[in-house]
Formats: C-alpha cells, sequence, structure tokens
C-alpha cells in the first residue's frame, strides 16, 4: 500500500477539490494549545497540573462532511471531516479526517493537532474503550501538526459504531493529555453522499473572505495602536 503521506501529498497536487477543501481549513484553523505545564506558580496562584490532562471536546456548528475525488492512480479516495473544541464559543483544538480509497481494505483516521506537543512519542488512539492504536505526526504547519493512524476494516467498522474517540499526546511539559472526541453522526456521513464539489468552492470563497476581512481588521487595529494613519507604514525611530 502506498504510504498514506505519499498518497495524501498526491492528492493535494492533483483533485483540485480536495486541495481546497484541505487548504482552506489549513489557513483557517488554528488549534488551540492544549494545556503546558506552565513554569513554577507564584504564592497563592491554583498549582500547576501534575498528572493526566483530560479534555473533553464538542463537535463544530458544521456536520461531517464528506468529500471525494481521484488519487494518481484513478481510485476514487473520499474523506469525512470535521473539527471539535472546547468550548462552542472557542476555537477549534483538533480535526479528524478518515480517509477512504475505494477497493482497499486499510482506512487512514488524520488527525490535525494542535502545536507545542512532543513529536518523537507520536500519539495514541482509542476506539471507545478498544485497544490503543498507534499513531504517527506525518507533517507540521504553523497552525497545526498533521497526525496519521491506520485501519483496517474491523477498526473502521468500530469507528463507525462508536460514541467517542480518545487521542492521547504528551504535551511540551511531558504531561499526557487526552482529547475526547465524539463521534455521533459520523457513520451516516462517512456511508453518505459526498459534498457536490461546487458548494465546497462557494464555502471555500466565502471563507477566503472571512480571512481577508479578518485580516484587515486587525491591520486597522495595529495602524490605530501605533497612531499612524491607515495604509502608513510607521516611522523607525532613529538609531542611538
Amino acid at each position: 500500500m502506498t504510504s498514506s503521506l505519499v498518497r495524501f501529498g498526491a492528492l493535494l497536487l492533483t483533485a483540485g477539490a480536495l486541495l481546497s477543501a484541505d487548504a482552506a481549513f489549513a489557513q483557517a484553523t488554528k488549534p488551540a494549545a492544549p494545556p503546558a505545564a506552565p513554569p513554577a506558580a507564584a504564592p497563592g496562584a491554583p498549582a500547576r497540573p501534575t498528572g493526566p490532562i483530560v479534555l473533553n471536546l464538542t463537535a463544530g456548528q458544521s456536520p461531517w462532511t464528506k468529500i471525494c475525488g481521484k488519487d494518481p492512480s484513478g481510485k476514487e479516495l473520499c474523506y469525512t471531516t470535521r473539527d471539535f473544541g472546547q468550548a462552542a464559543d472557542q476555537p477549534p483544538t483538533l480535526a479528524v479526517a478518515v480517509y477512504q480509497v475505494t477497493g482497499e481494505d486499510k482506512r487512514m483516521a488524520r488527525f490535525l493537532l494542535p502545536v507545542g506537543l512532543l513529536l518523537r512519542p507520536g500519539f495514541r488512539v482509542i476506539i471507545d474503550k478498544g485497544e490503543p492504536l498507534e499513531g504517527k505526526y506525518a507533517v507540521c504547519f504553523p497552525n497545526g501538526c498533521f497526525g496519521e493512524a491506520e485501519l483496517n476494516n474491523s477498526q473502521m467498522n468500530a469507528l463507525k459504531k462508536a460514541a467517542a474517540v480518545s487521542v492521547v499526546v504528551r504535551n511540551q511539559g511531558n504531561l499526557e493529555v487526552t482529547f475526547n472526541v465524539p463521534m455521533a453522526d459520523f457513520a451516516a456521513a462517512a456511508d453518505g453522499p459526498a459534498v457536490d464539489p461546487k458548494v465546497i468552492e462557494q464555502q471555500n470563497a466565502e471563507l477566503q473572505k472571512q480571512l481577508e476581512e479578518r485580516a484587515r481588521l486587525q491591520r486597522e487595529q495595529l495602524e490605530k495602536g501605533q497612531g499612524v494613519a491607515p495604509g502608513v507604514a510607521p516611522t523607525p525611530a532613529p538609531p542611538k
């Protein structure tokens, strides 16, 4: 079986619909960092975490979305994805995408995880309370890291029936962090029809406008705070 990373990279180059969906998500989503071990607390401050951390995530407003395209060999490749956060009014903490290739027994679960995690030990995926599956990090971007775990048919069927999936990582303080992800409605989306590529393009266009507007507002706030006219770069201070 061709490695998941090679297939994914080739897919991004050849399948426009999948490229726009994944790229738009990577640009729009900046996973919130998991709790890290902070420096020594000041007197009277709450004690820092010293043991495992458990975060029960909630689904984002968007439902599970299934997107399909062709891989370099011409086979249909689909992935079903959704993002999850610690609260409805907070940015996503991680995202899940489960890939299925027509005619192959193996599947692949991909996770967009926050930055600030230890990469060398990898991570574990636990479907409900089953045996842990080993996951490996594939590639990192400024806004998060992609991790992958392969699934066979039995594990894929278990995933479709699961109430939740746990993703177990270690943060930069070497504390174990468990993300509990609800899987309600995943099976219906994974076994259902794919989203029309035109709908994806429209959503991406709207998303791009939102990103541009957000960048404009942030730029205006920065210029206002520096006391300069909009569009005019501040004059650097003379050297001392």
